[in-house]
């Protein structure tokens, strides 16, 4: 999957968050979950950008890692609204969807770029030919 097109699903997600929040109930439960969804369902695409723009492969895995956890949170208050019964399982249930398909997507990125730094060291500590 291209970068672009990566960066567009995690905005759509946040744009789907963004009308989740504001269409739960004015509840105890529903404020509480409302202030957590909106600050996890949101950082995942500005973390991403900012992975993009990494400034070396430890850094990338680390904005890789947040943006997955934030991800990971996300699910958890999609999965607590669906189980507390506060909006519609069917509208959920398609944000659940597309928020594992992204914790997927961003875990096995995770797992590249930690591949990928292990060979960069292995590469670094072999001698040059002479």
């Amino acid at each position: 999957m291209e970068a672009d097109e990566l960066s567009e699903r995690l905005l759509d997600l946040a744009a789907r968050i963004g009308k989740v929040v504001d269409a739960l109930p004015d509840t105890r439960l529903g404020r509480h979950i409302a202030g957590q969804l909106v600050r996890s369902g949101t950082s995942p695409a500005p973390n991403y950008e900012e992975a993009c723009s990494a400034e070396s492969r430890k850094d990338l895995i680390h904005k890789l890692r947040i943006a997955l956890k934030e991800l990971r949170e996300t699910r958890c208050w999609v999965r607590l609204i669906i189980r507390a019964e506060l909006l519609p399982e069917k509208r959920m249930s398609e944000i659940l969807g597309h928020t594992d398909s992204l914790c997927k997507i961003i875990g096995q990125s995770v797992v590249t770029a930690k591949r990928n730094e292990v060979a960069e060291k292995a590469k670094s500590k072999r001698p040059s030919p002479k």
